[in-house]
Parts: structure tokens; sequence; C-alpha cells
């Protein structure tokens, strides 16, 4: 792998290399489910970011013998809040999007096309608004807080073991799952032995009565996990198979998400979760190796690393979405522009609960997972 740091790769060269490191990562993380659990650890803190970027950024910063990433950002940005990149730091590198705006036509014959602004149309095409379309991938330069000196920046911190009060992020969780349709019920029915389900037909999240207030609000965010990603309409798990046989899939996902939002709360699941991840972990492996036995003209992912690419990518953006609701301390690796005031703000000060591990939900007729 070419060296991220060089200052003379081209654009190409780079795209190149960061995915060749990202590749390693992955693969890293499917068979060792430690690597699996620091790549979530850091998504905790960096949640805003995409789960490649994290896991770029993490191994950047370990490469050079530095500690975790927490607050990233380029070279102009660090500029407009008072602070300056140390002389002599070198960058680290993101994938980030190029885009460009586009023209849409539709044609004669029905079909659409666009085209890049100022070119001219086929004749006869129909103008149909204009759009901000990726058309390529470059490698971004950033660099950490701690790379940086300057105005003072104050950052809620997150002390993992000193989290949120349990009662009001379940309160928080509720309102994530009431903004997507579904009911949150605590009741003392139980679907078969799980301390929660999930059930798309009804738009209903069951959590157990009998469970511990921090036990309800862990269980909760699983199902979150699965509210979030195995609805009816879940194309991309499709690709995995169905429910029914590749559970392993749907509960390494939506125990990912609980454990990473959890964890940004300050709220630590412990190393029974670590097993727990484990686990699923060999499902997800199970499922790369039963593809070869399907329609050999299915999407299927052609390796592991393609599997946990794929995971890690919705198990990140199904916590962004609960966190920009949940509101963690810290910016989520991101400065906020009211961050731009360096002047002191208040201390938030959290009181410190524990989290047993719930029991996982099942499949069925409860839990509409990949390919139902």
């Amino acid at each position: 792998m070419a060296e991220l740091g060089a200052s003379r790769l081209t654009p190409e060269e780079r795209i190149a290399a960061l995915t060749d490191g990202l590749h390693t990562i992955l693969e890293r993380a499917v068979e060792s489910p430690s690597h699996w659990q620091v790549l979530l650890d850091a998504s905790a803190t960096l949640w805003r970011y995409s789960g490649g970027n994290v896991a770029l950024l993490m191994m950047q910063m370990a490469q050079r013998g530095t500690e975790e990433p927490t607050l990233v950002a380029g070279f102009r940005e660090w500029e407009r809040h008072g602070r300056a990149v140390l002389k002599g730091e070198h960058a680290l590198w993101v994938i980030a999007p190029r885009t460009a705006r586009m023209q849409e036509f539709t044609l004669p014959d029905g079909t659409r096309q666009r085209m890049r602004i100022g070119e001219k149309p086929p004749q006869g095409a129909v103008e149909g608004g204009k759009k901000t379309v990726i058309i390529g991938w470059r490698g971004q330069a950033v660099f950490d807080v701690s790379q940086t000196q300057g105005a003072p920046l104050l950052v809620p911190r997150t002390q993992v073991g000193l989290g949120a009060v349990a009662s009001d992020l379940f309160a928080s969780l509720r309102d994530v799952a009431q903004s997507h349709g579904f009911e949150v019920r605590v009741d003392d029915a139980q679907y078969g032995l799980t301390s929660g389900y999930t059930d798309f037909a009804k738009h209903l999240v069951q959590v157990g009565a009998w469970l511990s207030p921090e036990e309800r609000t862990a269980v909760l965010a699983h199902e979150l996990g699965h509210v979030l990603l195995h609805g009816p309409d879940d194309a991309v798990g499709r690709l995995y198979g169905s429910s029914a046989d590749h559970r392993g899939l749907a509960e390494v996902e939506a125990e990912s998400v609980a454990y990473t939002v959890l964890r940004a709360h300050g709220i630590d699941r412990g190393p029974q979760s670590a097993s727990y991840l484990a686990g699923w972990a060999d499902a997800v492996i199970e499922t790369e190796h039963g593809a070869s036995e399907r329609d050999a003209g299915s999407k299927l992912p052609a390796s592991r690393v393609d599997i946990a690419k794929s995971v890690l990518g919705r198990v990140t953006a199904a916590t962004k979405g609960i966190l920009e609701q949940t509101h963690p301390p810290g910016f989520g690796g991101k400065v906020p522009t009211a961050a731009a005031d360096p002047r002191p703000k208040e201390a938030v000060s959290y009181v410190g609960v524990g989290v047993g591990l719930p029991a996982p939900s099942i499949d069925g007729p409860a839990i509409a997972g990949p390919g139902v």
C-alpha cells in the first residue's frame, strides 16, 4: 500500500491507498471480534463520520503512534475556529465525494439522461431540473484537534461508565421510535424467550417490563437498530438472504447499533457484549460462504470484506440517525458552527449507570429481517 502521508501521490494513487487500507481494516474486523468492537468504540466518538472514514482515521493515528482521533476538520475550517495546524504536522486522509451539478433531461423515447450544465442537450429533450450528483471520489486532508493550537475549544466528552441516566435515554430513544412511526410498549408479554421484539406489521416495539431501567434502555436501542435497518423494504439486507437463514446478520447489525449508541452516551456494555458480537460475526462469515450456493446471477457480496463494509456502513448510518435526535455529549468528530465561540460553556455532568446484556431478539413474524 502506498504511504498515505506521501505528498507526491496522485489523486488516483491516494484513493487506491485509502481503499487498500480500508480493505485491510475490514478484513481484520470480520475475522476478529475485538477489532470490530474497536471500530464501534471509535464510531461512538466520531459518529458524524462514515464507518469507512472512522476506520481510516483510526488506522492513520495508530500508524503514527498517537492517540485516537476525537475532533477532525480541514485546515481552513480550523482557521475559522481560531486554531492553526501545528508546524510539521501531516494530514490525515479521508475519502470524500467529488460532486458536480448536472442537468436532467427526458429524451423523446422516455429515457432520462444527465449532462453537465452548459452542455448541449439532444434534440427534442425536455429539461427536468438540476441536481448535484457524485461523479467520483477524492482524498480529503484533515487534522485532529491534537494537531492544532490556538483558541480554546471546550468539547463536552463522554466518560464511559458515567453515562446518561437510563430513564432519560430511554425516553429519547422512544421519541426516535415514534418519529419513525413505531409505538414503544413496555409490558409483561413475552415473545418467545426475548426481552424485546419489533413488529413491522403493527409498527410496534415491545420491551419487557420485568427488565431494569438500564436493561430496558439497552433492549430499546437494539430494537431501534431493527426498526432502522430491517424493515420490509430493506433491499440491501435482502442481498444476504432471508432472515430465517441469516438471522445472525440482522442481529450483529442491531446489536452493533445498540452498542455504539449506548457508548456515545457513556454507557459501557462490558465484555459480555463483545462475546455477543463475536457469535454473530461468525454468522456474517457463513453468509459469504453460502453465497456460492445461490443463483450465480444474484448481486451478492463477493467477499467477507464486502460484507463487513456493508454492515459497518449500515450500522454507522443508523447510529448517526439515532444520535442526531438523542444528542449525546461531544460533537461526533466534527466541529459545529456554534463551537466557533471559544468562551467556556457550562460543564455537563451525568449519573453513572451499569447496563447488563439483554437477551437478543429473534426473527420470525416479529422481526422482518433481511430478505423478508
